[in-house]
């Protein structure tokens, strides 16, 4: 999975690049009908917008994160999601379902101040993580550190003996 997701992120960086350039481009040749172009209207989404291009791209992409962290928890609190979410956002060796899980656990908590806590730190360094790695090695990063932390809880329970389900990475 680990080397997978570092490929895919090197092929996504490789096409992002070749995008910015691509773009950088035709908004030389298109400047002039920037002047033309009507206004977009609406308070709210220029405060949206403005807030967004505020954001560095480290919290950018961990703003994608953090919502999929939060459309988890929410699923986790309908009563006719429990099943499903049992079976593939928890961790549990001796389940059907093994190699799903190991990723999508990473997205489960269960506890709002775990979530909060996890997010928080998240969003704390994310800024420098990624003008270090870039924003396709950090996903690459994120989700393998999930895969690689839940494959040794997989392990921590074979040698216990304990088989019960667990969320997170």
């Amino acid at each position: 999975f680990t080397g997978s997701a570092f490929a895919s992120a090197a092929i996504w960086q490789y096409e992002s690049l070749k995008s910015r350039i691509q773009t950088y481009f035709e908004e030389a040749r298109a400047d002039w009908l920037d002047k033309i172009r009507p206004q977009k209207r609406g308070d709210f989404r220029k405060q949206v917008n403005s807030w967004w291009n505020n954001l560095t791209e480290g919290q950018r992409t961990v703003t994608g994160i953090i919502a999929a962290n939060v459309f988890v928890f929410c699923l986790w609190r309908l009563p006719g999601m429990q099943r499903i979410m049992f079976t593939y956002f928890t961790s549990d060796p001796s389940s059907r379902a093994l190699c799903s899980p190991m990723l999508l656990s990473t997205f489960s908590h269960f506890s709002l101040f775990h979530m909060a806590a996890n997010m928080y730190v998240l969003w704390s360094f994310s800024s420098s993580i990624v003008s270090l790695l870039g924003c396709e090695q950090f996903i690459a990063v994120y989700l393998s550190a999930g895969v690689i932390s839940t494959f040794v809880s997989y392990a921590a329970k074979m040698v216990t003996g304990r088989f019960e389900p667990s969320l997170g990475a």
